[in-house]
Parts: structure tokens; sequence; C-alpha cells
């Protein structure tokens, strides 16, 4: 779609699919209204899900976490600072391997996750303002699905890539 504002293209479902352009402008605004929420949180939404990895999964290395968020271990890096400044987590040796670092949530960390989560949602109910309540968890769901299963079958899928792939380069040039 290089060259193409996705915002001028009809959403007419008469004329073929429309999925692409739908889930583009979804994660346009998504990105958007989410960006402006976690403003407060160090790197925004890369920040926001690494702290709920490490808060609500068990991910036993810097490495295995980098995999699971699909970030280049040398960005990682960054973010974990970052979010380690702010004390929000905390590096901790690994007790089954003293050589491998963990990353854990910090009692603030698990506090700014708590809030972050309830403002998160509320944004995500405005970009999916219209859709019916029960239908917006139902969207939530099988697009958490839809992502576990790309995900799975291929963990290198880089999610910045495909947000990448639908702003227009202004935007992208800014990042």
């Amino acid at each position: 779609m290089a060259g193409i504002d996705p915002c001028e293209l009809s959403a007419d479902r008469t004329r073929g699919s429309t999925f692409g352009w739908s889930l583009g402008l979804v994660l346009r605004r998504w990105q958007e209204i989410i960006e402006e929420t976690l403003k407060d949180l160090p790197h925004g939404s890369r920040g926001y899900h690494l702290l709920a990895v490490v808060v609500h999964e068990e991910v036993p290395t810097q490495g295995a976490l980098a995999a699971r968020l699909v970030i280049d271990r040398s960005v990682l890096t960054y973010v974990i600072d970052d979010l380690e400044n702010a004390g929000l987590i905390r590096r901790q040796l690994d007790p089954r391997d003293r050589r491998a670092r963990r990353i854990v949530a910090t009692d603030r960390g698990r506090q700014a996750l708590a809030e972050a989560e309830r403002r998160v949602t509320q944004a995500e109910d405005h970009v999916l303002g219209g859709l019916p309540e029960k239908q917006r968890h139902h969207f939530r769901d099988l697009a958490a699905r839809a992502a576990e299963a790309i995900h799975t079958a291929a963990p290198g899928t880089d999610p910045c890539a495909a947000v990448s792939s639908v702003l227009p380069q202004t935007e992208q040039s800014a990042q």
C-alpha cells in the first residue's frame, strides 16, 4: 500500500475483501490512542507490553523475553534499563542459572501496570466504540487468539513492522 492512504480507500464490502483495510484502520487508531494513553510509561506501548509479560507470564530469561515480545535484544536492553530506572522492574539472578538474569516487576511496577491496564481498556473501548460491549470483548478475544496462533506458528513475526506498514511515511520517520 505504499503511496496509498488507507483512509482514502472505500470500505465498500461489495468490492471484495476489506479485511486488511479494516485491520489497518483499527490498528492505526489503536496506536494513536494507546501511545497517548501510555505516554507516562517509558517507551509507551512497548514498555507496557514488556511490563505486562513480566507480571503475567513466567519468562525465564531476557532472551526469552525478547523472543516473546519479538524485540531485538539490543533494543530490549534499552527498554529494560529505562523501566528499571523508573523503578518498575528489576533484574535478578535466576536461582536455577546464576549466569542468567530474570526481569521481575517491583510493587511499583505492578501498581503502574494495573493502572495502565485500566487506561488501555478504556482507550480500546473508545477505539471499538462502534461495537456493543459484548462484541468489543469478543473482538479482543478473537484478535488475541489469532495473534497467539500466528506467534506460535511464526515466532519471528514482528508486530512493530505490522504497525509500521500501516503508518504514513511521515509518522514512521518521526518514530
